[in-house]
């Protein structure tokens, strides 16, 4: 069992219907080691498998959200090498999108390059006004080339282009107007607009939630004519769901659903 496990560079804890994971890494930023993304990656699959929490909550301890890859395991490699640290990172990014539960990250201070990456990969985020977010690998030879794949398709090209050509800092704002960011609040109101944010999804038939966040991100990348015959299946699909019957005559019937999970 998840609860059970305990890992070194993370944390996890489960509140009722609400896993939390939380980055704890303060002295190194929480750089992405090798172990630190292996930690993270059998975190969310185990939440994913076992379907106890509803709603992940991604946080991180110190004074940095994540300051992407560990540069100490940066040097002096060989291809292969590099190669396999890319496969981990991008298999942490691919498990946060194949997990059912939505993913809300909750930044508090900077995320930067493989950092950035990771939130951008979340499916929500709730920043602080204090947060700030780059794509900064140009800046020492090395492009952001993989953080540009979540990036490039949570906020504009134009944006995303200039992030990762000048890596300079983009305040949380910003980032909201950008399409990084969805709310940003006051500092000492984060983790309790965070949790409430969790707390309005964790009202839906998770069953119905985990069909439509998969259905969301395979829809992103057709053209518009498949999306429509691909969501009009999922949609049929979900239609004969005890909980989609409940929901309809719940709503008809003017009081609140009551979800089996079917």
């Amino acid at each position: 069992m998840l609860g059970e496990r305990t890992y070194e560079n993370i944390l996890y804890e489960r509140e009722g219907d609400i896993a939390l994971v939380t980055m704890n890494r303060p002295e190194k930023r929480n750089a992405l080691s090798m172990a630190h993304m292996r930690e993270l990656t059998d975190c969310f699959r185990r939440i994913g498998e076992e379907r106890e929490a509803q709603v992940v909550i991604l946080a991180a301890n110190g004074p940095a959200f994540c300051s992407g890859h560990d540069l100490s395991e940066m040097i002096g490699r060989t291809p292969e090498d590099y190669r396999r640290i890319f496969e981990v990172c991008t298999e942490l990014m691919m498990t946060i999108r194949s997990i059912p539960q939505p993913v809300i990250a909750r930044v508090h201070a900077t995320a930067t390059a493989a950092g950035c990456q990771l939130v951008a990969t979340c499916d929500l985020v709730v920043a602080s006004e204090e947060a700030r977010f780059a794509t900064p690998g140009v800046k020492i030879g090395l492009f952001c080339s993989t953080p540009m794949v979540a990036l490039s398709r949570s906020v504009g090209q134009k944006k995303a282009m200039e992030m990762l050509l000048t890596g300079d800092f983009v305040p949380a704002e910003e980032a909201r107007e950008a399409g990084l960011v969805s709310r940003v609040v006051p500092a000492e109101r984060l983790e309790e607009e965070t949790r409430a944010l969790a707390e309005r999804i964790i009202e839906a038939s998770p069953l119905v939630v985990g069909l439509g966040k998969q259905a969301f991100y395979r829809q992103l990348e057709m053209p518009t004519e498949q999306a429509y015959a691909y969501t009009k299946e999922v949609m049929s699909f979900n239609a004969t769901f005890e909980d989609a019957q409940e929901g309809m005559c719940a709503f008809l019937q003017k009081r609140r659903p009551e979800w089996k999970g079917r």
